[in-house]
């Protein structure tokens, strides 16, 4: 059962359908910035999965993916769905540097915050994730600022070019994506006419070895997690860890992913 979060009447138990409800808002908790949906374990005090839609998604679409919200849930975690600011009439995310619009960075630490005000989350274990557009936010907030959150999963998204000379570290970063993504390609993609390219997944998981002062650029481990072909850093700074996961599917957010990240987070220290 999945608890339903209201100011007006408290928290009320509800079937794996329901979602999130904050006073007279429907389904959506409202900040200053925006609003959010969440649903909570039975725990309590829980970690924190906040995870970014894509391009034209929205907070209530991503709860509806349940092959992921579930399993986060069954071990414990808070699950948190933002909703994206408009951009070119959709709804996305102010990820790259230089434009206009939404303080994101700002707005998630918000929502974060309220959250933990609300409902009591853990504001020290928060994993920030996100999917395609989501992700790309994902990347930049990570590059720039790595001690917002306890460590960074996106899922199909990276970098853009002209890709970013550096990153801040030591970063903690489980990169997950699909060996036929053709929407968001490993080798990146020329959008708009010209006026925007999607940057190469292998350049920036080489940004991130630098950030993270890898010694090598050779992997230090390999394994497979059912479907997953995994390979990770950890010759590194202390504090960093860095892991990249291929899948043999397309652009989407893969069934078994959330238990395989929860295992890598709660593996790391501190996790």
């Amino acid at each position: 059962m999945i608890r339903e979060l209201t100011l007006a009447t408290g928290l009320a138990l509800v079937g794996q359908a329901g979602f999130a409800a904050c006073a007279d808002q429907d389904g959506m908790c409202v900040t200053a910035s925006g609003g959010y949906h969440i649903e909570l374990p039975e725990a309590e005090n829980p970690p924190l999965v906040m995870f970014l839609h894509g391009y034209g998604g929205t907070a209530t679409g991503t709860l509806k993916n349940r092959s992921m919200v579930e399993p986060l849930l069954a071990r414990g975690y808070a699950v948190m769905a933002p909703e994206g600011s408009e951009r070119n009439g959709r709804q996305s995310w102010n990820f790259f540097p230089g434009w206009e619009g939404r303080d994101e960075k700002a707005f998630l630490i918000e929502v974060v915050q309220d959250a933990s005000d609300r409902f009591g989350i853990d504001a020290d274990r928060v994993v920030l994730g996100g999917f395609s557009a989501g992700a790309f936010m994902v990347y930049y907030l990570a590059c720039a600022a790595p001690d917002t959150f306890s460590a960074y999963v996106p899922v199909s998204g990276g970098f853009w070019r002209p890709h970013p000379e550096a990153c801040d570290g030591p970063v903690r970063l489980f990169h997950t994506h699909g060996w036929t993504d053709n929407v968001v390609p490993l080798e990146g993609r020329i959008l708009g006419g010209g006026r925007f390219h999607q940057g190469d997944i292998f350049a920036g998981l080489e940004i991130w070895r630098v950030a993270n002062e890898c010694v090598d650029t050779k992997p230090t481990g390999f394994s497979a997690t059912g479907q997953f072909m995994r390979r990770r850093w950890t010759a590194c700074a202390e504090g960093g860890a860095l892991e990249f996961a291929l899948f043999p599917g397309g652009h989407g957010v893969p069934k078994g992913w959330a238990d395989m990240m929860v295992d890598w987070y709660e593996g790391l220290p501190g996790g």
